[in-house]
């Protein structure tokens, strides 16, 4: 399939710029592979669908503040600099973003806080756009870790046109939230409230948690007409055994395995056995999952709605069927669903 395939005209105010009032309260569209049906409900409708020893896999990756601002030296030119990945912790050096990216060069020294409470040298210009940076602080790691994240900000998406607010500290970050190291929040995720995995628990449904920290790949523009031409950015993923006894025992039962957004569905189709099954897994996955697709383990998937020629939409329509996710867009647009991170979801069944 081709990108331009996925193309579609998304007017501005259908992107959230704000989560709904209540986390479960967000709409959800139910979109049905079998009969080709679609129905509007609410997200704690959720309930509805799943049964006992039904399995829902969630990623429980933990968003850090990423966004710092901070002055170049000399100039005082305002520099963005947004984190990316810890390289090294001894020696403080991180792959960060920085725009505008134009005016800092190696050797450069940036500051932060109001009293230049941190102070980082750019060692490295990695890409265009990424660098690595070596921040110069004398004193224990967790000062610095403390210090560090009390500057950052939410690393809010850039399509949310807004600053930062302090309700996005507790929004932009899952209830189920364990492992640090995500740059954004996964996305499908957010609509769950702890009231709703408490009433979908005793309905019997169980949980498996996976991890993938979400870097900037996940969100990286598509650049190629060829979908078998575009290479992901590699990002971290872990699997437990815990969680494969979970995810097997339901897939062997024959039970309905709903993979919760479109990250937890990467991690589990980069970690299977020759024979179909799930098994765990430590490292790094650059999957790119594109129609046509033959998926291993779910059968369900939650997911929010995408922007225009994103590999998350492209993933979307590998699972649900191109023709028939595309008609659902269709209708959010017309329904006035809310896309994006803290939009509206889908259930595809």
């Amino acid at each position: 399939m081709k990108l331009s395939s996925f193309n579609f005209n998304l007017p501005k105010d259908a992107i959230a710029e704000y989560p709904s009032k209540n986390r479960d309260e967000s709409r959800l569209m139910v979109v049905n592979r079998q009969t080709g049906k679609i129905e509007h409900k609410v997200f704690k409708d959720l309930l509805k669908y799943f049964g006992e020893d039904d399995v829902m896999i969630l990623n429980n990756t933990k968003v850090f503040p990423a966004r710092l601002f901070g002055l170049k030296e000399k100039t005082g030119a305002k520099i963005e600099v947004f984190l990316l990945r810890e390289l090294n912790r001894e020696a403080l050096l991180w792959d960060v973003l920085v725009d505008p990216a134009r005016k800092i060069r190696v050797g450069n020294k940036l500051y932060f806080g109001e009293n230049d409470e941190l102070i980082a040298e750019v060692v490295d210009n990695t890409t265009s756009r990424g660098r690595t940076i070596r921040f110069l602080f004398d004193g224990p790691y967790e000062k610095f870790k403390k210090i560090l994240y009390g500057m950052g900000e939410t690393p809010l998406p850039k399509y949310i046109k807004r600053k930062a607010e302090p309700l996005d500290e507790e929004r932009y970050q899952t209830v189920f939230a364990k492992n640090e190291g995500s740059v954004a929040a996964p996305t499908a995720g957010l609509h769950f409230s702890r009231e709703l995995l408490k009433k979908l628990e005793i309905k019997g449904v169980n949980f498996a948690e996976v991890t993938l920290h979400i870097g900037l790949g996940t969100f990286r523009t598509i650049d190629v007409e060829d979908l078998s031409k575009h290479k992901m950015d590699a990002e971290q993923i872990e699997i437990s055994e815990k969680s494969v006894k979970i995810v097997n025992e339901a897939k062997v039962a024959g039970k309905r395995i709903c993979a919760v957004g479109t990250t937890s569905m990467r991690t589990i189709e980069s970690a299977i056995t020759s024979n179909g099954m799930l098994k765990p897994y430590h490292g790094w996955t650059n999957l790119f999952v594109h129609p046509p697709y033959n998926f291993h383990i779910a059968n369900a998937m939650v997911t929010n709605f995408h922007l225009p020629k994103s590999s998350l939409l492209i993933m979307a329509a590998a699972f649900g069927g191109y023709d028939l996710v595309m008609k659902a867009y269709e209708q959010a647009i017309k329904e006035k669903y809310k896309f994006f991170s803290y939009g509206d979801s889908m259930l595809i069944i």
